[in-house]
């Protein structure tokens, strides 16, 4: 359990997945305080987590007077929210940002010179301590508080620290990733049950089968066209190109709009 005092503003998806996986290791800090302007989705995180704090009707305050304080808004939202917290911030506050696009110099800049800030691309596997939250640090920022919210986030998962430039690519790529797979794995998972598996046959199979799938890529030593030939029956062969071009499509698209 962590001693600091971490307060979130927004209490949407990242926040409920970033709160999981610190439930889920036994490490939710000592003192939560989440602001949100929904008051259904306050009471949903409380009912959840039932120790943390919730500040309704938009008290940013409350959430903004920590050690650590989180930024879960859209970004579109992220001029007006600076501009509430801007004066009540702690100039040794810790600040992680989890919005795309935001910059690290923009968030100097609009949150009043506040030098310890880092971004965070969040990953939906952090619920269940498997996430890959890529990391950026402000410039100047101290290496002891570093080590320190690094042990925090690494409860999460994979938390590498990486060039700012490249989070962008990696909301794209890991953020964003299982999106591409669920479906598919989903609908194995349903047509296993409907070919007479049972529920605990279809998921092993399936879990086994992902992760076998991505060490064979990793660790077999063979090229992808090796790997891809492993296995020389290919239901799915003729819609693979299909498939791909939607992949150059959809998210070339997304990272060009992503891109500063």
């Amino acid at each position: 359990m962590l001693q600091k005092n971490v307060g979130f503003i927004g209490g949407g998806r990242a926040t409920r997945i970033i709160l999981g996986g610190l439930k889920k290791a036994a490490m939710i800090p000592m003192k939560v305080v989440v602001s949100d302007k929904d008051e259904s989705t306050l009471l949903d995180l409380k009912e959840r987590f039932p120790r943390i704090t919730i500040a309704p009707n938009d008290n940013t305050a409350s959430a903004a007077s920590r050690d650590i304080l989180f930024l879960s808004v859209h970004p579109s939202a992220f001029k007006s929210v600076a501009e509430e917290i801007r004066s009540r911030l702690n100039p040794n506050l810790i600040i992680i940002s989890l919005m795309a696009t935001v910059s690290i110099s923009r968030l100097v800049e609009e949150l009043g010179g506040i030098k310890k800030i880092m971004r965070m691309t969040p990953n939906a596997p952090s619920i269940v301590n498997a996430g890959f939250n890529p990391i950026a640090f402000s410039r100047g920022f101290p290496e002891s508080d570093k080590d320190d919210v690094i042990k925090m986030l690494r409860a999460l998962g994979t938390c590498p620290v990486v060039a700012e430039s490249k989070l962008e690519s990696y909301a794209i790529l890991t953020a964003m990733g299982p999106t591409y797979l669920w479906f598919q794995l989903y609908e194995l998972e349903r047509l296993g049950r409907e070919f007479g598996l049972n529920s605990r046959e279809v998921e092993e199979g399936i879990s086994e089968m992902a992760i076998g799938a991505v060490k064979t890529m990793r660790e077999s030593g063979l090229s992808a066209e090796e790997v891809m030939d492993l296995v020389p029956v290919k239901p799915m062969g003729e819609s693979e190109v299909k498939i791909k071009e939607l992949y150059q499509k959809y998210l070339s698209a997304l990272h060009e709009s992503l891109r500063p």
